[in-house]
């Protein structure tokens, strides 16, 4: 009975590996990671999507990243291209050689290091102010946090009355310019219900399918065993002492 206590302990503990792994997939959805503001208050529940770019620009690309929290603009224009920040001042640039700068007397500088704003913004950045544009990275593409494509408050936006129902927040909008052409980012953010992220339901049907499997497994070679256990050892010289054809008469060997 030790041993069978053992095997069914064994078999719980490679078990929960899988179930973890099933549990880390439920909640890919739900995870926040990479942002640089700790995705303080990124959530599954909003979605932000842009709905357009106009005018059109070829080689232009942008995509919202985790949910609502972040602008990821890619530049294959051949030209530069700019993001205004919140007072209408140049925030940052990638310029056609891949060059990608960031002006540190915007006021969006400073304001997206948090993802509700809270910061002290120095005297320094003004909308008005000559831009101090600094070097940070050569890529070709800039990724920053927006406060105009995600809700700024923690609490319940007004517009959602069921949160069961996927809900329209607003619809947002991002100036930039390609080149000297003035153009504009249109998104909508919406409310998403969580669609059971919350619960581990993957980790939970793989955890209790791996313990019957082995519990019948280990079920099955321990019946086996006490059977074969239960049964009389057979006769060596009763056997060898019958025929091959079944009859009672010794079996002469010859040698």
């Amino acid at each position: 009975m030790s041993r069978f206590i053992a095997v069914v302990l064994g078999v719980l503990l490679l078990g929960l590996p899988v179930a973890a792994q099933a549990q880390s997939s439920t909640l890919t959805l739900a995870k926040e990671s990479g942002s640089p503001i700790y995705d303080q208050g990124s959530s599954y529940n909003y979605r932000s999507n842009i709905t357009q770019i106009s005018p059109d620009v070829p080689g232009l690309h942008l995509e919202v990243l985790e949910f609502a929290d972040r602008l990821l603009l890619r530049n294959q224009t051949s030209k530069t291209v700019t993001v205004y920040g919140y007072e209408g001042e140049p925030y940052a640039r990638v310029l056609a050689s891949g060059a990608v700068e960031v002006n540190e007397r915007s006021l969006a500088y400073y304001l997206n290091q948090d993802f509700y704003g809270d910061v002290n913004v120095p005297s320094s950045a003004s909308p008005t102010a000559k831009p101090d544009w600094t070097l940070v990275d050569r890529t070709g593409q800039f990724e920053w946090h927006d406060h105009r494509i995600h809700y700024m408050s923690p609490a319940l936006p007004a517009q959602v009355k069921d949160k069961s129902k996927r809900t329209k927040i607003f619809d947002w909008q991002v100036p930039i310019a390609v080149g000297s052409k003035p153009a504009v980012v249109d998104g909508q953010l919406f409310w998403v219900p969580e669609q059971g992220t919350k619960t581990p339901v993957a980790a939970i049907v793989a955890l209790v399918m791996i313990v019957f499997v082995g519990l019948g497994l280990v079920l099955v070679i321990h019946r086996r065993r006490r059977d074969g256990a239960g049964a009389p050892p057979a006769d060596r010289g009763e056997m060898s002492g019958r025929m091959r054809d079944g009859s009672d008469e010794p079996v002469t060997e010859a040698w």
